[in-house]
């Protein structure tokens, strides 16, 4: 068995190009910077002082201050974390959900397999935008609600994925040699199919973050996401509408945010998927 496992780990990578690695590192500084900005904020994002408010830039509000008078800097960095954090969630989640199903489901087959197609098959009767809609509506606004609604739509799209990919790797030679040496099939789902479908999903997970940061952001937009006065860019743009003709800044800064990040998770994605030689249609 030892000389089955040569070969078997992820698929032969591509040279890599400056773009990509451009994309990782901006990324990463991304991610760094929602992350830790918390302990360099100098200001209580939802502290209101109607003195302050729609002040210009200044040493003290590098961004100026809002309608409220709370410092605009503060709550992009933390509505950042609010965005970027919760759309990781809701990927790591449908993620912990999806693998496994597809991994059992491909591999075992028979019943299994056909109880979950028939879940999934009802999952992606609509579009899924139209099922969070519906699903948010029906659980009620608020971050959280809206979070389990993004995992009951998402994983789906990653059992299939990796469902397919199992169906076709335990057709070669070194699953079913494995099988013939009697090894468990937990340890052939472990240690021979799970290595193979990683590079499909990491590059899945990677272009499906910008959309979920997009819908987490759009959701608040119109009040079933994130709450007031809790800061989330998506929020915050809609809490800028009225001030967009006299302060534009307030709407430009988190939709500009929006848009860095969400063009970075997909320059990320296409690196990713050059990485590991995965087809295009992992997209779909």
């Amino acid at each position: 068995m030892k000389g089955l496992s040569v070969g078997i780990g992820l698929p032969k990578v591509k040279k890599h190009s400056w773009q990509g690695l451009m994309a990782v590192i901006c990324v990463i500084f991304v991610f760094v910077v929602a992350v830790y900005a918390f302990f360099y904020l100098r200001h209580d994002p939802t502290l209101t002082n109607l003195d302050h408010r729609l002040q210009d830039m200044s040493l003290q509000h590098p961004l100026g201050t809002d309608q409220l008078g709370r410092d605009v800097l503060t709550r992009l960095l933390l509505g950042g974390q609010q965005t970027i954090g919760y759309s990781l969630l809701a990927l790591i989640v449908a993620l912990i959900i999806g693998i496994p199903f597809g991994l059992i489901s491909g591999y075992k087959r028979g019943l299994v397999d056909r109880i979950f197609m028939r879940i999934a098959d009802g999952f992606l009767a609509f579009p899924d935008t139209i099922v969070a809609i519906v699903l948010s509506g029906l659980l009620g606004p608020g971050i959280g609600n809206l979070v389990l609604a993004i995992v009951m739509v998402k994983w789906v799209n990653y059992a299939r994925l990796v469902r397919s990919t199992v169906l076709s790797e335990s057709q070669k030679d070194y699953v079913l040699i494995a099988r013939i040496n009697g090894l468990p099939s937990s340890e052939i789902m472990r240690k021979h199919l799970f290595p193979h479908i990683m590079g499909h999903v990491f590059v899945l997970a990677s272009l499906d973050l910008g959309k979920i940061i997009l819908l987490i952001s759009a959701f608040s937009y119109i009040g079933l996401g994130a709450q007031p006065p809790v800061p989330e860019w998506g929020a915050m743009l809609n809490d800028s509408r009225p001030y967009f003709q006299s302060r534009p800044e307030l709407m430009i800064y988190p939709g500009l945010a929006i848009m860095v990040v969400v063009l970075l998770t997909n320059m990320l994605g296409d690196y990713l998927r050059d990485h590991y030689d995965v087809k295009k249609e992992v997209q779909q």
